[in-house]
C-alpha cells in the first residue's frame, strides 16, 4: 500500500512527530518540541487528540505532561508510567490516562493504538526524593491504525530484533518511523534489516542528527536498504519541520 494521502504526518527532529489522521484526529508521537531541530515550541501545540510517549527518557517524555495537561488527550501508555502520570494529576484531571502493555490493543479518538515490543532502556529521570533514576516501565512502540485502515508503526528508541517479524504477521504496519542515528538505537544498517523485517514500502528515519553522537544518515539508510536489495524501499526524509508525502 502507498502512503496515504490523507494522513499528514510532521516531523519536528528527534523522535517527535505530529500525524493528523483522516478523521481530523492530532496524534502527537514523542513530543520533545525542545530539541535543537526542532522548528515548533510546544507552547504552540493548541490540540491533541492521542499523546503517545514510547518510553521514559527525557528526550521523548519531553513536554508531554505540558501539552497533557492544556489539550486533555487520551494518553495510552505502559503500566507503570501511567501510575506514575496519574498519581497527583501530572498530566491534568481532563486527560485520559490509559495503562496498557506490551500486545495490547485500545481504542480511543477512533483510533486503534497497539504497544508493541522495543529493545531499549527507560529509566533516566531524576527521582523527586531520593536523587536516583526514575524507571517509567519498559520502553515499546506503537502502531496506530487510523480511521480508514492506514498503519503507521512508531518504533521508539530501539535495536533491530528478530520479533519485528511478528509485528508484519500480526499488525502488518504499512509506514515504518525507525531510529537511525546509531550509540543509542540502531544504525542505517540495522534499520534496514528493520524494514526488510518489517516487510514495509516506505520508512522516515528518526532519532538522528539531533547531536553529533546521533550519526547515521538518510542516505546511508538508502545505501544499506540498497545492500539488502531493497532499493524499491523509499525513505521518506523532510527536513524538521517538513512533512512526510
Amino acid at each position: 500500500m502507498a502512503l496515504d494521502r490523507q494522513v499528514r504526518m510532521t516531523w519536528f527532529g528527534h523522535s517527535c512527530f505530529e500525524i493528523l489522521t483522516p478523521g481530523g484526529k492530532t496524534v502527537l508521537l514523542d513530543p520533545w518540541f525542545g530539541n535543537p531541530r526542532s522548528t515548533r515550541s510546544a507552547s504552540s501545540v493548541d490540540r491533541c487528540d492521542v499523546l503517545l510517549v514510547t518510553h521514559g527518557h527525557g528526550d521523548h517524555m519531553g513536554d508531554s505532561l505540558e501539552i497533557a495537561r492544556r489539550t486533555h488527550p487520551a494518553w495510552p501508555q505502559v503500566h507503570e508510567m501511567s501510575l506514575w502520570v496519574g498519581a497527583g494529576a501530572k498530566a491534568g484531571p481532563r486527560t485520559e490516562v490509559i495503562g496498557m502493555n506490551k500486545g495490547g490493543t485500545v481504542d480511543v479518538r477512533g483510533l486503534r493504538i497497539t504497544m508493541v515490543p522495543a529493545e531499549h532502556s527507560a529509566g533516566s529521570w531524576v527521582g523527586e526524593d531520593d536523587g536516583v533514576p526514575l524507571h517509567l516501565g519498559e520502553p515499546a512502540g506503537f502502531v496506530i491504525e487510523m480511521e480508514d485502515g492506514y498503519r503507521v508503526y512508531h518504533a521508539g528508541d530501539t535495536a533491530v530484533f528478530g520479533d519485528m517479524t511478528l509485528i508484519r504477521e500480526l499488525w502488518a504496519p504499512d509506514v515504518a518511523l525507525l531510529p537511525i542515528g546509531g550509540h543509542f538505537t540502531m544504525d542505517p544498517r540495522g534499520a534496514a534489516l528493520a524494514a526488510e523485517l518489517l516487510g514495509v514500502a516506505d520508512v522516515v528515519p528518526m532519532h538522528y542528527g539531533t547531536f553529533p553522537l546521533l550519526a547515521g544518515t538518510p542516505d546511508q539508510l538508502r545505501a544499506e536498504l540498497a545492500a539488502r536489495g531493497l532499493a524499491g524501499v523509499e525513505v521518506h526524509a523532510p527536513e524538521p519541520g517538513g512533512v512526510v508525502a
